[in-house]
């Protein structure tokens, strides 16, 4: 069993067996949650096919299974399905527990405007560097997109992305290189900014922040439109 593939299976087991806890009733949301995550996964991995062929990461065979799929490892598509399903499943158990905790309304308007700003002009100072632009792009599409929706999720979501960041950094930080003898995914620093925390390029964090929200934010309208 590969290394990316036992990381997946830590990430997701737990999220998993409590999706069945009396209080969360979690497994009541898949409805939703799925065919949210599968969408959002779909445009991920053509991205991620496109940057891989491109040589902008890439991904050792030592801690692989050998396994691939549209010139992705298998674990690498699983990635998508995976990691998303136990961040959706930690901010909504942060959020059964603690439903005040979000910023006030005027404060988030205000952060996710500051945001959307500060991404366009990344994208625009380093469309050279295509992660940088990638991901810079693509964050500053959804939160544009969460404030044209008036969306609530992001005055939670600003917080309980926090939390989700502790597994986060353990997780990603053994993909690239942390703990471990090399990396499980490499990337070409001519094609990002460069900086690191630890062995994590700084994208990292703008990526999996984009793909949670684009999920919450599929997975609300998809409620309203059920409850039509």
């Amino acid at each position: 069993m590969s290394l990316y593939f036992i990381l997946l299976m830590a990430s997701g087991a737990v999220p998993l067996l409590l999706s069945f806890d009396k209080r969360l009733q979690f497994y009541k949301k898949w409805k939703y949650v799925f065919p949210s995550i599968l969408l959002v996964a779909l445009v991920y991995i053509i991205f991620d096919v496109n940057l891989t062929n491109r040589g902008v990461w890439g991904f050792n065979p030592d801690y692989l299974s050998g396994i691939y799929l549209f010139s992705l490892p298998l674990e690498e598509i699983l990635f998508f399905v995976v990691i998303p399903y136990a961040s959706i499943f930690l901010h909504e158990s942060i959020r059964e527990y603690f439903p005040k905790l979000e910023l006030q309304k005027s404060w988030n308007k205000g952060l996710l405007i500051a945001l959307i700003l500060i991404n366009v002009l990344i994208a625009i100072f380093n469309a050279d560097k295509s992660y940088t632009f990638y991901i810079a792009l693509k964050l500053a599409v959804v939160l544009l997109l969460a404030l044209l929706l008036n969306s609530r999720i992001t005055r939670s979501f600003f917080i309980t992305f926090g939390v989700i960041l502790v597994p986060f950094l353990i997780v990603n930080g053994i993909l690239t290189g942390s703990f471990i003898d090399g990396e499980v995914v490499w990337y070409n620093n001519r094609e990002n900014l460069g900086l690191r925390f630890f062995t994590i390029p700084i994208e990292d964090f703008a990526y999996a922040f984009s793909m949670i929200l684009y999920n919450l934010l599929l997975i609300e309208q998809l409620k309203k439109i059920v409850s039509k």
